[in-house]
């Protein structure tokens, strides 16, 4: 079997810029295409349903991200663990690897099915969800929950394909799925009034609709890609090395969650204005940082690829490619966003006020996010060389830990906006500092290593 019939691109040989924009671009279109999709439920249910419906999805988003990103953290695993047999050139291994990442997704899902049904009311009720928005967002969560299985499926249907270089097919899906979502948020909630249950019942059809693509894609694959429903089960060596890498990238994600949200409470504190200032403003650091994300993924695919295949030189290449692209690609769209700042907040509000507030997050957190990724992508290729539990350590003491000391001293004594927008960049400082120099501390080990084994 060839190499170019084993991965959708050859990550081991020639030229790297063109295929790390190649895999990056598309994923991170597709992250901003989704965050645009995920607006639209916002924007219908807002427009044409109930301000208390509005909340109820809105409510819904944390608890969501709490209930999914640890087994959304070990789909990275399977990204990884794939794509290092590809780089050995272990083909049984890489279909094993399949096959336990699809039982994988399914269970976690069935799981998570169970998890948000049970425990949807009492999450919401710790929240402190309003008395007039808890019964419709405990409705959307049930419903949106039935969707688990699908949601898992597809991050590790895409986590299977990004392993070989293929970012286009998940992209397709997304935007299929996401025109789908669209067009049923407008038939359920407008032409049927439905409202939450509406939307939530879109979200599921569009994750169905996306997950079942990709599945075809997988069963249409060559070996050793090629996904047997028949032969799906669990291989015990590669869900060891799945966990030990993913598990520590989901659990970084979960506490996160619990770090943001400290801050937004904290930007609860200084009222409503400022709160839907902050608000506006978050649009737009989504956007950003998915073009970072999306040079994440690149650096640990390209990195556990030629780690597996034992070329050093290409890893640290790729790093240096990717960290350049997506700190230039950050700083380029946000000078963009922060330059025409008036009109694009303008989409969000007419309201002087929360306009003010939006800027000045602009200013203050959003010129200076191209410093996260010092330690995304730093952190991702860590996990590339299969140094998951490194990264997370530093990145949860960096950005978690020191934001909640820096929440109840810094922001208590200074009790103004701008105090507490400095903790994004104070926190990003100094974790990018100290994940960067573990990546050169392993990077120069991983050589040591390597001469050592060719005297």
């Amino acid at each position: 079997m060839t190499k170019e019939k084993t991965s959708g691109m050859d990550m081991l040989s020639g030229s790297m810029m063109g295929k790390i924009l190649k895999f990056a671009l598309p994923l991170a279109l597709g992250s901003i295409l989704q965050q645009l999709f995920n607006s639209v439920d916002v924007a219908v249910v807002g427009r044409f349903s109930s301000k208390q419906a509005l909340a109820a999805v809105g409510a819904n988003a944390p608890v969501v991200a709490l209930l999914v990103n640890v087994f959304a953290g070990i789909s990275v695993g399977s990204n990884v663990v794939i794509a290092n047999y590809i780089g050995r050139g272990h083909p049984e291994r890489v279909k094993n690897t399949v096959s336990t990442s699809i039982a994988v997704a399914l269970t976690s899902g069935l799981i998570l099915t169970g998890l948000g049904l049970s425990v949807a009311k009492l999450l919401l009720e710790l929240m402190s969800t309003p008395e007039d928005v808890i019964d419709l967002a405990v409705f959307y969560l049930r419903i949106y929950c039935l969707g688990m299985p699908f949601i898992m499926l597809y991050n590790f249907e895409a986590a299977i394909l990004r392993s070989t270089g293929d970012t286009k097919r998940p992209l397709f899906c997304l935007i299929i799925s996401g025109v789908i979502n669209a067009v049923l948020n407008v038939f359920f909630v407008v032409g049927f009034g439905l409202g939450v249950a509406g939307v939530a019942i879109a979200t599921v059809i569009s994750n169905i609709v996306s997950s079942g693509l990709l599945l075809c894609f997988l069963m249409k694959s060559e070996e050793p890609m090629k996904l047997e429903l028949r032969d799906i089960h669990i291989y015990k060596e590669e869900l060891t090395k799945i966990l030990r890498i993913g598990v520590p990238a989901g659990l970084q994600g979960m506490v996160f969650s619990v770090a943001n949200i400290c801050i937004q409470a904290a930007i609860n504190s200084f009222g409503s204005e400022v709160v839907a200032g902050s608000a506006v403003a978050l649009n737009f650091e989504y956007l950003s940082y998915f073009l970072i994300s999306g040079f994440n993924s690149a650096v640990m695919t390209f990195t556990s690829q030629n780690y597996g295949a034992g070329n050093l030189k290409r890893c640290r290449r790729a790093y240096f490619i990717c960290m350049g692209c997506g700190i230039l690609s950050c700083i380029v769209l946000n000078s963009g966003f922060y330059l025409g700042r008036d009109l694009f907040i303008l989409f969000f509000t007419t309201d002087p006020v929360v306009a003010g507030y939006a800027a000045q997050r602009m200013k203050y957190v959003l010129l200076l996010q191209f410093l996260a990724g010092t330690y995304e992508i730093s952190g991702s290729a860590l996990r590339g060389f299969g140094h998951s539990m490194t990264p997370t350590l530093l990145t949860v003491f960096g950005t978690c830990i020191v934001r909640i000391v820096w929440i109840n001293t810094v922001t208590v004594k200074h009790h103004t906006f701008f105090a507490l927008m400095m903790v994004y960049p104070f926190s990003w400082v100094i974790t990018g500092s100290i994940v960067v120099a573990a990546y050169f501390i392993v990077l120069k080990r991983n050589f040591a290593v390597s001469k050592g084994r060719t005297q």
